[in-house]
C-alpha cells in the first residue's frame, strides 16, 4: 500500500487545487498511469500512479486545496475491487472526497452545483475545457441557448427574494482556484516589495519604419511574423547587462545576481495570467524569439504548457497595449525585483528639433524592488531601453 501525495510543484508554487479525479475509488491503476489533475496559479499537472495497483481511498477530493507533500490518495499494491453484494451500501465516503461517476461528463463541483440550479443537464453538454472537461461558460451558454424561461407562477416563495435581487443584476460567482491564488501572490508582492514605478516614452517610428521594410522578407525567410516582442526582449536584456541589479532576486540578507537573461513574457488566458519564460533570450535571433513567444502564447491559451517553462524567469515583460491600455503600472512577479509594462501606440503631437510633430508614441512603465534598485538605477535603465528601441541598431551592436 502507498500514498499518492502532491509532488513538487516548482519555484515559488506550494499548493494547488484538486480539479479532477481521473481514477475512481476502486478503479485499477498502472504505474506511469495519470490519476488526478492539480490546478496551480500557473498550470495544470497530472499525477500518475507509482505502482500498479487499486485506488482504495481519496483522501482529497475535487475543490480540496493541498500544499506539496500532503496525501491524494491511497493506492493498494495487487489488490482487486472487491465485489459489492446486493442490497449492501458502501461505506461512506470521507467528508472531503467529490466522487464522479466514471462515465459521467467531467465538471468541477462549482460547475456541477451551477448546472443543478440552473437546470441544465450535463449529459446534454460538449465541454469547451481541457479534455472535454465542461466549463461554465459552457452551462452559462447552454442555458441562453436552450433553456425555456419558467413560467413566473412556478417560482417559489422561499426564492422570491433571490430572484428580485437576481432580476436586478448580481451574480455571485465562485472565484476560481487559479484566480484565488493569482490574486493572494499579487497582494503578497505588494507586501512584500518596496515596489516603486518610473515612467518613461519610447517613439516607436524607427521600429514601424523597419518593420514594414523588412516583414515580409522576415516572414518569407524565417516563417513567423516580426513583432515587437523581439525588439523589447532585446532592448530589455542590453539594459539588463548595463544594470545587472533589474536582474536579481533577495534571498534572505543576500542579494542574488544573475549572469544569464530568462525573460519572462506575460500572457493573458480565460483562466488568468501565466508568464512563459525565454530561455537565454541574450543568445536567441530576432527570429528564434519570434517563434519562441508564438508558440508559448497559443499553447498558454490551450492549457498546454508545462510547469518548467513557466518556472525561473529572471525578468518580466507584459504588455497591456495590446487591450487597448495607454498607462498602467505592472505588479512585480516575484521574487524577481523588475517588471516591464508595454502599452498602446498612439500618435501624439511632441516636440523635435524646434519642432511640433506628430509621433506614433508609447508609454514603457518600469516597477522595482526599491529594496536593491535604486530610483536612478531603474530611471537609468528605462532611458537605456528607450534608447536601443529609438535606434534599432543599437540591438543589433548589443547582440
Amino acid at each position: 500500500m502507498s500514498e499518492l501525495k502532491v509532488p513538487e510543484l516548482g519555484e515559488s508554487v506550494v499548493e494547488a487545487t484538486v480539479g479532477h479525479w481521473l481514477k475512481q475509488v476502486g478503479e485499477a491503476v498502472r504505474t506511469g498511469e495519470p490519476v488526478v489533475e492539480l490546478e496551480t496559479d500557473k498550470v495544470n499537472l497530472e499525477v500518475a500512479a507509482e505502482e500498479d495497483g487499486v485506488l482504495s481511498s481519496i483522501v482529497a477530493g475535487e475543490g480540496a486545496t493541498v500544499s506539496v507533500g500532503a496525501p491524494l490518495a491511497v493506492i493498494e499494491a495487487g489488490a482487486a475491487p472487491a465485489p459489492q453484494r446486493e442490497g449492501v451500501s458502501p461505506a461512506p465516503a470521507a467528508p472531503t472526497v467529490v466522487a464522479e461517476p466514471e462515465a459521467g461528463p467531467r465538471a468541477t463541483p462549482d460547475v456541477r452545483r451551477l448546472a443543478r440550479e440552473q437546470g441544465v443537464d450535463l449529459n446534454q453538454i460538449s465541454g469547451s475545457g481541457p479534455r472535454g472537461r465542461i466549463v461554465r461558460d459552457d452551462v452559462v451558454s447552454h442555458e441562453t441557448v436552450g433553456a425555456a424561461p419558467a413560467p413566473e407562477a412556478a417560482v417559489a416563495p422561499a426564492s422570491v427574494a433571490s430572484a428580485m435581487q437576481t432580476n436586478r443584476g448580481d451574480e455571485r460567482v465562485p472565484l476560481s482556484s487559479r484566480r484565488q491564488t493569482i490574486a493572494r501572490r499579487l497582494v503578497e508582492a505588494q507586501h512584500t516589495a518596496a515596489m516603486l514605478t518610473t515612467f518613461n516614452e519610447v517613439d516607436m517610428t524607427n521600429i514601424l519604419a523597419l518593420r514594414a521594410r523588412r516583414k515580409d522578407a522576415f516572414k518569407e525567410r524565417y516563417g513567423v511574423g516580426l513583432g515587437f516582442m523581439s525588439f523589447f526582449t532585446r532592448a530589455t536584456v542590453g539594459a539588463l547587462k548595463l544594470f545587472p541589479r533589474l536582474n536579481a532576486e533577495i534571498q534572505g540578507t543576500d542579494m542574488i545576481l544573475k549572469h544569464y537573461y530568462d525573460i519572462g513574457i506575460a500572457v493573458s488566458t480565460d483562466s488568468g495570467l501565466v508568464v512563459p519564460v525565454v530561455r537565454d533570450a541574450d543568445r536567441l535571433s530576432f527570429a528564434e524569439i519570434e517563434r519562441q513567444v508564438a508558440d508559448m502564447a497559443q499553447r498558454a491559451r490551450q492549457n498546454k504548457l508545462s510547469l518548467k517553462e513557466l518556472q525561473g524567469g529572471t525578468f518580466t515583460i507584459t504588455n497591456g497595449g495590446v487591450f487597448g491600455s495607454l498607462l498602467s503600472t505592472p505588479i512585480l512577479n516575484a521574487p524577481q525585483v523588475g517588471i516591464l509594462g508595454m502599452h498602446k501606440i498612439e500618435e501624439r503631437p511632441i516636440a523635435l528639433n524646434g519642432q511640433v510633430v506628430i509621433r506614433p508614441m508609447m508609454y514603457l512603465a518600469l516597477s522595482y524592488d526599491h529594496r536593491i534598485v535604486d530610483g536612478s538605477e531603474a530611471v537609468r535603465f528605462l532611458v537605456a531601453i528607450k534608447e536601443f528601441l529609438e535606434d534599432p541598431e543599437k540591438l543589433l551592436l548589443e547582440g
